[in-house]
C-alpha cells in the first residue's frame, strides 16, 4: 500500500486513533522500567560488540524521564564517556523538531498547515506554475510537492548555501505530479520550514531556539553547527576505519537544511520534547503549542508501505512517521548522517510513552534495536526477533550495492584504453543554469574540476578511456567514483562535460562557456 490519503479518509484515521487511545489501558510503570533495564544491559552489549563506539537512551512514560543512560565513549581514540548530557547530531531526526517548530507557529496565528509558500515567499517557485502557485507548508512537511527526493542535495554538497539551494529548485523537473507521490525531500521540509517562519522577520534558527528550545529549556540543542562544534561534551562521528574498528575521520555541517537535519541535542533535552509532543502540546503546566496544530502533524497522509523489518503499516504525516502495528499507534523518525550518525525516536501515545536512541557511527541499527526490542519488552514482554541483524543488514545496504557497482564499472579501464587527447583539448569553464561554472585546469598531477561557490570544491580527474575520467566527489562515500564525459567538437576541444554527480536531478550535462 504507498499513496496519498485523501481529506475525509485522513479525518476518518485520526478518529480511529483517537477512539483507540481513549480506550488503551496504561501501560504499568514497572514494566517501563523492568525493559529499560533490559535495553540498558543491551546498548553496553551493542557497544562492547562494536555496534557503534558509543550511544545514549532517554525513555519517558506518563510525563516522567524514567530511564537516561549514556554508553561508551564520545569519540574513539580519546576518554571521555558518553552519559546523557552528550551531544549527538541528530540528523534526519531534526524533520520531526521542526514541525513542531512549525506547530508552535501555527498555535500563534501566523500562518497554517495549509497557508500557500507563495503567500509567505512570493519569490519562491517550483518547476511548474500550478505547484509553485499551490504548494503548502502541509504539502513540503509531507513530502508530497513533486521534488524528487535528492533535489538540492548535490548543491548542498559543493558547498552552495540555503538561498542559492532553494532558489535552484525552481530549475529540477518533478518526479511526480504534484500531491500525487511521495518523495521524501531535505531541500522541501527546508523550504517548508524557512517559509513558515518568515512572518517573524527571523530566521529559522532563531525561531526554533525561541519558540521551542528555550521554553522547554533545551539549553543544550541547537540547529546551528557552529553550537555543536563548541560544545565539550559533544559525540564525534565514527565511520567504518581502513583497517576495522570505527574512525572519527569526517565532520558535516548541515547548516544549508538545517531544518531538515541539523539539529544537535543530549538524550537530556529530547527527552523535554518528547514529554510536549505526549501531552499534547503542554509542558509542565503550560500549553506551550495549541493541541490541535500540533495534532495535525501526527495525522498519516501519506502510505509508505510496510516497515522493513516490523511488517507495520507505515505511513507519513508532517515531519513524523505514523505508525500502526500490534503496539497501537506510534510516531517515529530515524536520522542517519554517512559520516557516521544515528538517531531514532519512537513514541506510542496511546501508552504516554517514548524512547529516544543516539549513536555516533554508520553504518550501525543499533538505535532501531533499542527501539524496537523495548517496545517487544514492554507490550509483549518478550523480543520477538533478532533485530540487529536485520537492522544492520538494512543500514549496510543503504550504499553499499550502489558503491560497490560504480567501484566495479570504473574498477579498470578498457583493455586496451584509448589514450586521452592533450590536457588543452579539455582545460576550459563549462556552465549550466542549475550548476553554475564547473572549471577544468591542469596542474603538476593532471586535470582537476573545481565546481562550486568560487569553486572552492575541487575533484581530481583521473584518466579512464579516452574522454572519460574518474573523480571522487563524496567524502561521505570516499570510495565511491563517479564520471566526467566529455563531448569532443570538430575542432578537437571539448565543447561540453557531463558530470555524474548531477545527472539524477537532470542536470549532469554543461555546456564549454569560454569559446
Amino acid at each position: 500500500m504507498r499513496g496519498r490519503i485523501d481529506a475525509g479518509a485522513g479525518a476518518a484515521v485520526a478518529a480511529l486513533i483517537a477512539a483507540s487511545a481513549a480506550g488503551a489501558e496504561p501501560v504499568p510503570r514497572e514494566r517501563v522500567e523492568a525493559a529499560a533495564a533490559e535495553i540498558g544491559a543491551m546498548a553496553e552489549a551493542l557497544v562492547a560488540g562494536g555496534a557503534a563506539p558509543g550511544m545514549a537512551i532517554v525513555v519517558v512514560h506518563q510525563d516522567e524521564v524514567v530511564y537516561l543512560q549514556g554508553f561508551g565513549l564520545r569519540k574513539v581514540g580519546a576518554t571521555e564517556e558518553v552519559d546523557g548530557d552528550t551531544v549527538f547530531q541528530i540528523a534526519s531526526m531534526s524533520k520531526p523538531i521542526s514541525a513542531t517548530v512549525v506547530a508552535r507557529l501555527v498555535g500563534e496565528g501566523l500562518l497554517d498547515w495549509d497557508t500557500r509558500i507563495a503567500e509567505l515567499d512570493p519569490g519562491f517557485r517550483l518547476h511548474d506554475p500550478y505547484p509553485s502557485a499551490e504548494v503548502t507548508v502541509r504539502d513540503l512537511f509531507n513530502h508530497r510537492s513533486g521534488l524528487p527526493g535528492g533535489a538540492g542535495n548535490d548543491l548542498e554538497s559543493v558547498g552552495f548555501d540555503r538561498d542559492l539551494v532553494l532558489r535552484q529548485l525552481r530549475l529540477v523537473a518533478p518526479s511526480s505530479s504534484f500531491r500525487s507521490g511521495y518523495a521524501y525531500s531535505n531541500a522541501g521540509i527546508t523550504a517548508g520550514a524557512v517559509a513558515a517562519v518568515r512572518p517573524t522577520g527571523k530566521d529559522w534558527e532563531t525561531v526554533a531556539d525561541e519558540m521551542l528550545f528555550a521554553p522547554l529549556g533545551m539549553t543544550s540543542t541547537s540547529y546551528r553547527y557552529d553550537a555543536f562544534a563548541g560544545r565539550d561534551n559533544a559525540a564525534a562521528l565514527h565511520v567504518p576505519g581502513v583497517e576495522g574498528g570505527w574512525e572519527a575521520r569526517i565532520q558535516r555541517d548541515a547548516t544549508t537544511q538545517a531544518p531538515a537535519g541539523s539539529v544537535s541535542a543530549s538524550a537530556r533535552d529530547l527527552a523535554r520534547w518528547m514529554r510536549l509532543e505526549l501531552n499534547e502540546g503542554a509542558f509542565e503546566g503550560v500549553q506551550l503549542i495549541d493541541p490541535d496544530a500540533l495534532a495535525a502533524t501526527h495525522v498519516p497522509l501519506f502510505a509508505r508501505g510496510l516497515n522493513p523489518v516490523t511488517g507495520e503499516q507505515s505511513f507519513y504525516g508532517l515531519g513524523w512517521n505514523v505508525g500502526f502495528g500490534r503496539n497501537g499507534v506510534s510516531w517515529g523518525h530515524a536520522g542517519a548522517f554517512s559520516v557516521g550518525g544515528r538517531s531514532v525516536v519512537t513514541l506510542w501515545p496511546e501508552a504516554e510513552l517514548g524512547i529516544v536512541a543516539l549513536a555516533n557511527a554508520f553504518p550501525t541499527g543499533a538505535p532501531e534495536v533499542i527501539a524496537d526490542s523495548f517496545a517487544d519488552l514492554v507490550f509483549e514482554g518478550v523480543v520477538a526477533q533478532d533485530y540487529a541483524a536485520a537492522w544492520d543488514a538494512i543500514y549496510a545496504g543503504l550504499f553499499g550495492p550502489d558503491i560497490d557497482a560504480a567501484i566495479a564499472r570504473y574498477a579498470a579501464p578498457p583493455d586496451p584504453a584509448t589514450p586521452a587527447l592533450p590536457a588543452a583539448a579539455y582545460v576550459g569553464t563549462y556552465a549550466n543554469a542549475y550548476v553554475g561554472d564547473a572549471v577544468v585546469s591542469e596542474g603538476p598531477d593532471g586535470l582537476t574540476l573545481a565546481v562550486g561557490p568560487e569553486g572552492r570544491t575541487r575533484w581530481a580527474l583521473r584518466h579512464f578511456d579516452r574522454d572519460t575520467f574518474v573523480y571522487f566527489p563524496d567524502p561521505e562515500m570516499p570510495t565511491r567514483p563517479s564520471a566526467a564525459q566529455f563531448r569532443v567538437g570538430p575542432d578537437g576541444k571539448a565543447a561540453s562535460l557531463e558530470l555524474e554527480t548531477f545527472a539524477d536531478t537532470g542536470w549532469g550535462a554543461l555546456d564549454r562557456a569560454d569559446r
